[in-house]
Order: C-alpha cells, then sequence, then structure tokens
C-alpha cells in the first residue's frame, strides 16, 4: 500500500476512533507499531492532539517530540492525569498487557463515563487484546484491516479477494 493510502486509511481510523460512543476503544491489529507511526504522521500534520503511552516514557505526545507528561509511567498515573484533563486527546495504550489493576479498572469506569465537552478517547491498540470484565459494554471494540486484505482481484477471470 503507497503512503498517501496508508494515511487516509489511519484518517478513516482516527474519525471512527472520534467518533466513537464510548471513551475506551480496544483496536486489533497486527501491526501496531505500523498504527503509531502513521498516528504520529497524521498529529504532526495538524490533526487532533495524540498522544501514547508506555512504561518507559509514560504519556507523550505525538506531535511533539520529546515532551511527555511527568510522573506518568505508572499506568495509574497516566489514567488520573487524563481522568483530570480538560482538553480533548486521543491516548493510544500499547504496551499495556499486564498493566491493568483493579485501581486502574474503576479508573477506567469513571472515564467511561465522562459526561464533559471536551471527550477523550482511550485506545488500547494490541493483538488479541483481553479487556476486564468488568468494563463489559464501557468499550467499543475495533479492529485494523489493511485494504489489501478485502481488496477485490481479477484472477483466471473472476473476481477474488
Amino acid at each position: 500500500m503507497e503512503p498517501n493510502a496508508e494515511l487516509t486509511a489511519t484518517q478513516k481510523l482516527l474519525d471512527r476512533i472520534v467518533s466513537s460512543p464510548q471513551h475506551l476503544v480496544a483496536l486489533e491489529t497486527s501491526n501496531a507499531g505500523e498504527i503509531l507511526a502513521q498516528m504520529r504522521t497524521l498529529a504532526m500534520r495538524g490533526g487532533p492532539s495524540v498522544h501514547a503511552w508506555d512504561p518507559e516514557s509514560g504519556i507523550a505526545s505525538l506531535r511533539e517530540r520529546g515532551l511527555n507528561v511527568p510522573g506518568s509511567k505508572r499506568l495509574t498515573d497516566a489514567l488520573r492525569y487524563i481522568l483530570q484533563s480538560l482538553h480533548f486527546g486521543v491516548y493510544l495504550f500499547v504496551d499495556f498487557a499486564g498493566s491493568i489493576k483493579p485501581a486502574d479498572t474503576l479508573l477506567l469506569r469513571r472515564i467511561s463515563r465522562l459526561q464533559t465537552a471536551n471527550e477523550r478517547k482511550l485506545v488500547f491498540v494490541g493483538r488479541n487484546i483481553e479487556m476486564p470484565e468488568e468494563l463489559e459494554g464501557m468499550y467499543d471494540p475495533m479492529s485494523v484491516r489493511t485494504e489489501q486484505s478485502h481488496q477485490l482481484r481479477l484472477r483466471d477471470g473472476r473476481w477474488v479477494q
């Protein structure tokens, strides 16, 4: 897939995330690193405020390299920051497997019930995402498929996928 087509697909994915009725999204993908890189490109081109969390650096802006939220390396601290934030933002959680503790589940439940004009979207990105059962019905499950996987091609005089 060419770079502009990838960015268009990523923009559509970002639009789906932002328009989701839920604040929590579980995004199934086999290539989380690629999604993160494309989201960074969109953010740098003037898109919405997109951040990524990982246990080594905490919450970091994808638009401005080196701009990290101090004290957000632990998932609990990152969720508290997001809960108290007054700004719209999309937060991508990639390396979160095993990080969600019972206290985090309580914070995620609070975030899922937020009723504010400045929505925050928490997107858990990975392969075979397992969210805590206490969050059942509070998150929007999504998946990423490449255009090539469902694009029709002509083979031996027939259209196939």
